[in-house]
């Protein structure tokens, strides 16, 4: 059930979406289908992690939803086009997270 990762491939490009932040819960499942569909113009392949992270130490404990979006295959390997496609992908993460919030967001008590 549970096991080590000895090698670990780092994404060629790796963007974060601190989405319960703004939207106050979890992306749903439709949600991140959409945000792959938009990405797919751009990229052929994409992993999309929706988590829950926690950071904790001995007097702090924070807990976040998070969707990252990696893309390890077919990146330009020349720095401005590789620049280039992170700011499309970063682009599209941005107008999906503002889309999933206005549609639909939990009320925050006082």
């Amino acid at each position: 059930m549970a096991f080590a990762v000895h090698r670990h491939e780092l994404p060629a490009i790796e963007v974060r979406v601190n989405f319960g932040v703004f939207a106050g819960r979890d992306a749903t499942a439709a949600e991140i289908d959409r945000l792959a569909q938009w990405l797919l113009d751009e990229v052929g392949e994409v992993s999309i992690i929706s988590e829950e992270r926690h950071e904790i130490d001995a007097h702090v404990e924070a807990s976040v939803h998070q969707v990252r979006i990696e893309i390890s295959d077919g990146v330009p390997e020349g720095d401005v086009e590789r620049e280039a496609l992170e700011r499309r992908i970063l682009e599209r993460a941005q107008y999906w997270v503002r889309q999933c919030v206005t549609e639909r967001h939990a009320e925050i008590a006082d």
